[in-house]
């Protein structure tokens, strides 16, 4: 029995990981081919509200499910098995598709100032109390999808934010910034680490204040 209780939670876990990398993986070829084209940097217009929230979803889910992984693993193993999963990662994108909804009414194409300030602010933000405490969460045990993005949009809502702000249609920054945000999930919050990152970041948004042309791909050419 307990061998058997051994091998079963052995596959729910296998089944849980695969279904959400694969979805991931899947994720990332569709951000791909949609965003082909799309990115003129700080002048990038997002369409229809139907296009860029489909858009951006996709771009969630490639983004943020890796992250997600042990939280959705967490899950599997606590309640119904693989069954639990759709539920826990639609939640968990519903929160991410919300943000995207406010994204799409407060965008407006812009120029490298606000790009800069809305970057400093995002490197401010990385050493907050706030971030913190969102991050921490992150990483505890979390009962619903909703509560998980919940947590992880308040962690990594400045990150967000620089994305939108230097190319929200950009699949360069949309990996630096999933990068970033796999490796927050995953690894504790160290001093070390977490400082120069927002001090980098702080450090990327005055070059775009005092030199926007040496930011690759932020202004597009005449």
């Amino acid at each position: 029995m307990a061998d058997h209780e051994l091998t079963t939670g052995a596959g729910t876990r296998t089944a849980a990981l695969a279904a959400t990398l694969g979805l991931a993986a899947a994720s990332w070829v569709i951000a791909v081919w949609q965003m082909h084209g799309m990115d003129m940097g700080v002048a990038t217009r997002l369409g229809s509200f139907a296009f860029f929230i489909a858009v951006w979803v996709v771009m969630m889910a490639a983004m943020m499910l890796p992250g997600a992984a042990r939280a959705v693993l967490r899950q599997a193993q606590a309640s119904d098995g693989v069954r639990a999963v759709p539920l826990f990662i639609g939640s968990y994108l519903a929160v991410w598709a919300a943000v995207g909804a406010a994204v799409y009414a407060l965008y407006r194409p812009h120029g490298p100032a606000a790009a800069a300030v809305v970057v400093i602010a995002a490197g401010a933000y990385e050493l907050t109390p706030v971030k913190r405490h969102y991050r921490r969460r992150c990483r505890d045990s979390v009962r619903t999808g909703l509560e998980f993005g919940l947590c992880c949009a308040g962690s990594s809502i400045g990150l967000m934010a620089m994305l939108v702000a230097l190319g929200v249609m950009s699949i360069t920054w949309m990996t630096v910034i999933a990068v970033l945000v796999l490796g927050q999930k995953l690894l504790p919050a160290k001093a070390a680490a977490d400082i120069p990152l927002a001090l980098a970041i702080v450090g990327l948004g005055i070059c775009i204040a005092i030199a926007p042309s040496s930011v690759p791909g932020l202004v597009p050419p005449m």
